[in-house]
């Protein structure tokens, strides 16, 4: 028997994951439940993961150490597919190691990924924190 692909946004991670509303807790937890059993296959994406997050850092204010953990039992859960995992997993363990943005630690994650070693942006703090890429601004252009 095949089961059916769903997708599973952010609310529903952060309702499970801090319990703050038990019974969606529990009912996201029944969910997970089928999923790992293979009656239902769940998938979400890296947008989902950056808006947890920052959702568990900016509303709910748990460490970065914290969040990894919940976002790496995420990746874990059987019966869920995360597209790009790999960078999901390269991304938050920088964003702790490093100290720096989620968004920036996947973005970076992702161009060497794709073989691209150079990157261009005007906020070089998180990226000259990371190994692998060169950081370059662009100049404003010369008169003629």
């Amino acid at each position: 028997m095949s089961s059916q692909r769903v997708f599973i946004d952010t609310n529903l991670f952060i309702r499970f994951l801090t319990n703050d509303i038990p019974e969606q807790a529990d009912a996201v937890e029944n969910l997970l439940r089928r999923a790992s059993i293979g009656e239902v296959e769940l998938v979400t994406n890296s947008m989902v993961v950056a808006e947890i997050i920052w959702t568990l850092e900016s509303f709910y204010h748990l460490a970065k150490s914290e969040i990894k953990d919940k976002v790496l039992a995420i990746v874990n859960t059987p019966g869920l597919d995360i597209s790009e995992d790999d960078l999901v997993i390269q991304a938050i363990t920088w964003y702790v190691d490093k100290n720096v943005d989620f968004a920036d630690a996947y973005n970076t994650a992702w161009l060497l990924k794709e073989g691209i070693t150079t990157a261009y942006t005007f906020d070089r703090k998180h990226f000259d924190r990371l190994e692998g890429i060169t950081v370059l601004t662009p100049e404003k252009r010369k008169p003629a």
